[in-house]
């Protein structure tokens, strides 16, 4: 390896890890304080909400990876602005195109390592937090999960426990179904099954009920329900897609699929995983372009602001198109491509005469 990319590469990656650190740091007592007002009227030990901060914050972290880079960027060309190294480094031949192409292939790679790595680490932390912390909560009773066998539901409502299995659903129904319901202690009460209950709201509508009841069978065209579900609170159930792995956003999706579950929302999170690195490097050139238009402004913590601001900017734009995505106002593929290709043509704009910067 050359010694010039040794030097820049060194740079760089002491700028990000040390911005990483920071915001490593910052992420943690923002959390804590947030796991100190959850805790403030619940018996625990002094250690556990530290314990849950650490748990949660690298889940966090990885939401946070956009601002890291473009902010590691510009201490990056600072240090290389301050001591006049990037003039010494260009009459030297080298010139700011090599520079971007050794820092953006460093950020591509570490991009690869965030998704490969460190996402899959914080997912299984993210997992294991909210299995600690739901016990807390005062919904820890009721569980749903999806598997190969389709929708399975733990309900307890009026002491009672409904033990459910459907196999589809279809717009809101769920189908083929196959319900259990015990009493406080585990004793069965009554099994029912149906193909089709209307879950629209809270009371269920269950037709064509078949009830087995102490070795006897009854059918009734229409039964009545109560729960603690309907077709909303089902759709929503599995929101926090942070705490799976990409193995297990991968399974998941199959098992939606069979399930005639709506993908929007994890086709949406995993094209968006997909394409993380590319979004990093995006943003890396998008600091650089900022850096080495500004060179003559002195004021570094200027230059930063106004680089947050534009980052910031860039967020919401994102996050804007992530939502008509997952409203399914516009298509996937779009939703998530569509700013990266406008900030791909931001930044080629703005690089076109960036050797003479």
């Amino acid at each position: 390896m050359k010694t010039y990319i040794k030097f820049l590469s060194k740079i760089f990656l002491n700028s990000f890890f040390n911005i990483f650190l920071i915001t490593f740091c910052l992420i943690f007592i923002l959390n804590l304080l947030t796991e100190l007002d959850f805790f403030k009227d619940i018996s625990v030990s002094t250690y556990f909400p530290i314990y849950l901060s650490l748990l949660n914050t690298p889940s966090l972290i990885f939401e946070m990876f956009p601002f890291i880079f473009l902010i590691s960027t510009q201490l990056f060309f600072h240090e290389l602005i301050k001591n006049n190294q990037i003039n010494t480094l260009k009459y030297s031949g080298l010139k700011n195109s090599k520079i971007l192409a050794i820092i953006n292939s460093l950020t591509f790679f570490l991009g690869i390592v965030i998704i490969t790595f460190f996402y899959n680490f914080s997912s299984n932390l993210k997992n294991f937090y909210l299995e600690l912390k739901s016990s807390y909560t005062t919904d820890d009773k009721y569980l749903a999960v999806i598997t190969n066998n389709g929708l399975w539901i733990k309900d307890v409502i009026d002491d009672k426990i409904l033990m459910i299995n459907a196999s589809k659903i279809e717009k809101n129904f769920i189908v083929d179904v196959y319900l259990s319901e015990f009493d406080s202690n585990f004793k069965i009460i009554r099994n029912i099954k149906s193909k089709k209950i209307d879950v629209k709201n809270k009371n269920w509508l269950i037709y064509d009920a078949e009830i087995f009841k102490q070795n006897y069978k009854v059918e009734e065209k229409l039964i009545k329900l109560e729960t603690n579900f309907d077709y909303e609170i089902i759709q929503n159930l599995f929101s926090n897609l942070s705490s799976l792995s990409l193995v297990e956003l991968i399974e998941m999706r199959d098992n939606y699929l069979k399930l005639n579950y709506s993908v929007t929302d994890l086709n949406l999170h995993l094209l968006n995983l997909f394409l993380y690195p590319v979004y990093l490097v995006l943003m890396t050139l998008v600091s650089s372009v900022i850096m080495l238009n500004s060179k003559n402004i002195t004021n570094r913590y200027l230059k930063i602001i106004f680089g947050l601001l534009v980052s910031v900017s860039i967020y919401y734009i994102y996050n804007y198109f992530y939502v008509l995505g997952v409203t399914e106002k516009i298509n996937t593929i779009i939703s998530i491509t569509l700013p990266l290709i406008i900030l791909l043509i931001i930044n080629t704009y703005f690089l076109r005469n960036i050797n003479a910067k």
